[in-house]
């Protein structure tokens, strides 16, 4: 699936890049809940957030939103799982259906499952958005 990006997701990224060096493989505005997130490149995350998180914290400061960094990965169940971060989960299984909808099923205990949620929703709502933009993953169940 190709992802297209509006304008003002694409200044987000120049700036994000020129500001840490880190290469954007997605992006997501949220100017409902005044947050940017980005996907970084495997191996990008160190270069995205720096020394104790003051490369962030300057791109924070830049955009005057919240910024989420999740890191990239050609794996679907590594790539849920940073999705979900900082959510510890026990298992992730990826069942294809017959019509070739993919769906991941994730298990995790009561407080982990309110943390994968988020307030509202938002959480698993970015983590669906995500995975089916970069996996092709039809939706995330928690269990």
């Amino acid at each position: 699936m190709t992802v297209k990006f509006t304008t003002n997701e694409i200044r987000y990224i120049a700036l994000f890049e020129s500001m840490t060096g880190a290469m954007v493989k997605d992006c997501i505005v949220d100017d409902e809940n005044g947050k940017i997130t980005f996907i970084v490149k495997n191996g990008d995350m160190g270069l995205a957030i720096g020394k104790r998180g003051s490369t962030v914290a300057k791109v924070q400061r830049a955009v005057d939103k919240g910024v989420e960094v999740i890191e990239h990965s050609d794996d679907q169940v590594e790539f849920i799982s940073n999705l979900m971060a900082p959510a510890k989960l026990r298992s992730i299984r990826i069942l294809q259906r017959e019509n070739g909808e993919k769906i991941a099923t994730v298990e995790t205990d009561a407080k982990n499952k309110r943390t994968a949620i988020g307030r509202g929703g938002q959480n698993i709502e970015r983590a669906r958005l995500l995975a089916k933009r970069q996996h092709n993953i039809n939706n995330i169940v928690i269990k």
